[in-house]
């Protein structure tokens, strides 16, 4: 019998090998913090970033477990498994996670252009990209790790040089980074923790990372191909994260080094004094923290170091931007495929799939300005954290199912670790939207607020009861759900690999 054909050497930007390519690997979707989180004060939580990242490489491991033995992708399990009702909410609140890719790659676009492209200009040029990605894959794989090697190499430099520049002390950095500590910390840190589990951990990517897989030649038939493909998918996920998590650790200490417990007055005296000054109004002169996103922090970088660290940050920001773009694109069309089996043209799935992530952005691009823009992005970054259940949840359940893994179920300590942070995740997520509640501007919009926790709590709440019994849980079946437990018949199951 033949062996499978090896995953590639994990390399520095090796892309799964798919006919569809997709930069997990050569561009990992953790690379996509440096457009989407503002630090201003983030040193503190430099251990929530290396956990976060841990966590990815926990769930990119069970994603690609999944996609490797049962050849289907999550997507597509769920859409075995889950009733209809359940698995078009969760497509369409997988197709909100994808919005966020088009927000830092506009904004990047007009600062690289000295602000003369105007923001919905920007948003526009990214569906050029994503279909010059497209016209790219047409001429072969190997250009297309290429380009995308190409793009992290371009977001190393930039965001190193920005960290050789900011000169972070490194013991004070080693320390934040392996001893959990957040004194005096809010809601504003928290805030930005669960910004960072978010952009480190996109739901959309654990079930792109699933897909990923399914292309390679696989000999299912035989066990020992299954583990050494496994292996193998493993060894390359810790790879890439470990490179993204260095370039993550550079933007986040560029941030922590410049902004920690400066104010409003600080930065404006700051810029007022640099070539940069002219950019000083967009800083109130007050004594409050300052509060620093994509746009402040770009100008503010500048105004410290010279005009070269503003366009060096927005090149790396638009490298980041592109890869994201392109990441966004396979995802929701993976996710559409699977959930809703839709058999449409490749050209019209993508054309669907940007669409919907482009044009709430041409709207808020047309109306506000970059500022806005830039908040707004922030708080899709949370967005993401608080889906993150939507994603997790699921992979654990399946990758728990003996009917589905066969004898590469989750084993006991692994359903202990997984199930304790899933937990955690969401008491830190319910803890997030209870003390947000004190914060909405009008009395009005508690009942929205409500109205949507109660579905959120719904569906979390359903997902992790269905969870539950495939971790074992037999008191708490039903009837309707018992293929939880046993699995479904070979009948249903070809049966719905190819039905709508």
């Amino acid at each position: 019998d033949r062996s499978p054909q090896r995953p590639h050497k994990p390399t520095y930007g090796s892309i799964t090998s798919l006919p569809h390519p997709e930069p997990e690997q050569a561009s990992p979707q953790q690379t996509y913090l440096s457009e989407k989180i503002p630090i201003p004060d983030a040193k503190p939580l430099l251990w929530v970033l290396l956990w976060a990242t841990v966590l990815g490489l926990l769930c990119q491991r069970l994603a690609a477990r999944l996609g490797v033995v049962t050849g289907k992708d999550l997507a597509e399990v769920c859409h075995l498994y889950y009733p209809k009702l359940h698995r078009v909410l969760l497509c369409h609140l997988m197709g909100l996670t994808i919005v966020p890719s088009a927000f830092g790659t506009a904004s990047a676009q007009n600062r690289c252009c000295a602000f003369r492209i105007p923001l919905w200009g920007g948003v526009l040029i990214t569906i050029v990209d994503t279909f010059f990605f497209l016209f790219l894959d047409n001429y072969g794989l190997r250009k297309l790790e290429a380009f995308f090697g190409f793009l992290i190499t371009i977001m190393a430099l930039t965001f190193g040089y920005e960290y050789v520049m900011a000169r972070p002390e490194q013991g004070a950095l080693l320390r934040d980074l392996f001893l959990p500590s957040c004194q005096g910390c809010g809601q504003p840190e928290l805030l930005q923790a669960v910004g960072i589990v978010g952009a480190i951990i996109m739901p959309h990517n654990i079930y792109l990372h699933s897909a990923l897989v399914k292309s390679r030649e696989i000999n299912r038939a035989h066990r020992a191909n299954i583990r050494e493909a496994n292996m193998y998918f493993l060894i390359e996920a810790a790879i890439a994260l470990s490179v993204s998590f260095v370039i993550n650790l550079f933007v986040v200490a560029v941030f922590g080094q410049a902004f920690y417990q400066q104010t409003n007055q600080d930065a404006f005296n700051v810029c007022a004094k640099s070539s940069l000054r002219d950019y000083a109004k967009i800083f109130p002169r007050d004594n409050r923290t300052v509060s620093v996103d994509i746009y402040r922090g770009g100008v503010i970088l500048g105004c410290l170091f010279g005009p070269a660290a503003l366009y060096i940050w927005a090149v790396g920001l638009l490298a980041a931007g592109q890869s994201s773009t392109m990441t966004s694109t396979y995802a929701g069309q993976f996710v559409m495929e699977g959930f809703l089996k839709l058999r449409w043209s490749r050209f019209a799935r993508v054309l669907l799939t940007r669409s919907c992530a482009i044009l709430p952005t041409v709207l808020v691009a047309i109306f506000r300005d970059l500022r806005d823009l830039s908040g707004l992005n922030d708080l899709l970054n949370v967005l993401q954290s608080l889906l993150l259940p939507f994603a997790v949840l699921p992979i654990l359940t399946f990758t728990s199912m003996p009917a589905v893994m066969q004898e590469f179920a989750n084993g006991r300590l692994s359903k202990m670790v997984t199930s304790c942070i899933m937990a955690l995740i969401l008491a830190i997520n319910l803890y997030f939207v209870v003390s947000y509640l004190p914060s909405l501007p009008h009395p009005a919009y508690f009942g929205l607020v409500a109205v949507l926790a109660a579905a959120y709590l719904g569906l979390t709440a359903y997902l992790a009861w269905t969870c539950f019994l495939a971790l074992g849980a037999a008191s708490l079946t039903h009837r309707s759900h018992q293929h939880f437990l046993y699995g479904l018949p070979e009948e249903e199951q070809e049966a719905g690999g190819s039905s709508g």
